[in-house]
């Protein structure tokens, strides 16, 4: 046993010198400017000059949206295999993707009940 806890010292500490000798090589090898200039910490807006900062707040139902967006997204993404394996998978597979779009039904009708779903 005190074989493999010295072999696991010995990788993580070539682990841990290796990452710093990295880091330390870009950082003397990074590429620098010779002179600063102001529109370095200017907004690029694909050619146009900015309208407003750049740091603007966003209200929360923008979040919401997407986050709503990628979780049915995701979901169902989880039909296609079941979909495609029905027939060998049988009764008990359709069972349980009633089951579970019915999770996903009520989930859905919560969104909708808490208003996450509406835009004003």
């Amino acid at each position: 046993m005190s074989e493999v806890w010295t072999s696991t010292l010995v990788f993580l500490l070539l682990s841990a010198v290796v990452a710093a000798s990295l880091l330390w090589v870009s950082r003397a090898l990074r590429v620098r400017a010779k002179h600063s200039s102001e529109l370095k910490g200017a907004t690029y807006e694909c050619g146009e000059e900015p309208d407003g900062p750049a740091w603007v707040r966003f209200h929360p139902r923008y979040y919401v949206v997407a986050l709503v967006f990628v979780l049915f997204d995701v979901e169902a993404v989880f039909l296609f295999p079941w979909a495609l394996n029905i027939g060998r998978l049988g009764l008990f597979a359709i069972v349980e993707m009633a089951l579970f779009i019915a999770i996903l039904l009520f989930g859905w009708a919560y969104a909708i009940r808490k208003g996450a779903l509406e835009w004003q």
